[in-house]
């Protein structure tokens, strides 16, 4: 449905968020910002297997987490792929080729986000973009965390400022902008 052109490739290694490697710091000010700006249930959302084994050590089962069973495009540590396998949260499985955001993925996010209880979206490809997606289809107040590699995680608030700059990034991939938001089930302008 889209896919990062090359022109892009070097805006996409900027990370969206403060880098931490201490999840528990990146945790109290996810909670610190549900305080802020929403609900205290605002979700977690994890992208990327490391991120979200992380989060589940410290404590925290993400609400969304997308997985695909590969850090850096290696396979992930053993440890890590059976504590992800022995989760017990409901699992979507979709297609998302390198490089891009299936209409199946964008799908399984919406309707992950709309469930009360964690899901974990089961990604056969990569989730890598998925990051711009998430921060489009939470609301504020939630959290957006990633894997910046070589670094740590990457924490996005999820705010009206930050949503703008995801909607630069995502509006500048190749395809049909308009179906992805619709797959998404939100309206390009409705924040604005």
């Amino acid at each position: 449905m889209l896919t990062l052109p090359d022109s892009l490739r070097d805006a996409f290694k900027e990370p969206l968020g403060p880098v931490t490697t201490d999840a528990d710091e990146l945790l109290a000010d996810a909670a610190e910002t549900r305080g802020e700006r929403a609900a205290p249930d605002a979700p977690v959302i994890a992208v990327g297997d490391v991120v979200t084994y992380h989060l589940r050590e410290a404590g925290r089962v993400p609400d969304v987490a997308l997985i695909d069973g590969k850090t850096e495009r290696e396979a992930v540590d053993p440890a890590i792929e059976s504590a992800l396998a022995d989760a017990d949260d409901r699992r979507i499985s979709v297609e998302n080729p390198a490089a891009s955001l299936s209409r199946e993925l964008l799908e399984a996010l919406s309707e992950a986000l709309s469930d009360v209880d964690p899901v974990i979206i089961e990604v056969t490809g990569e989730e890598d973009l998925a990051a711009l997606p998430a921060i489009l289809a939470a609301p504020d107040g939630a959290s957006v965390v990633y894997g910046q590699p070589g670094e740590g995680m990457v924490r996005v608030a999820v705010t009206p400022e930050s949503r703008e700059a995801a909607r630069e990034l995502f509006e500048g991939l190749e395809g049909d902008v308009e179906a992805a938001y619709k797959a998404l089930g939100r309206v390009p302008d409705d924040d604005r």
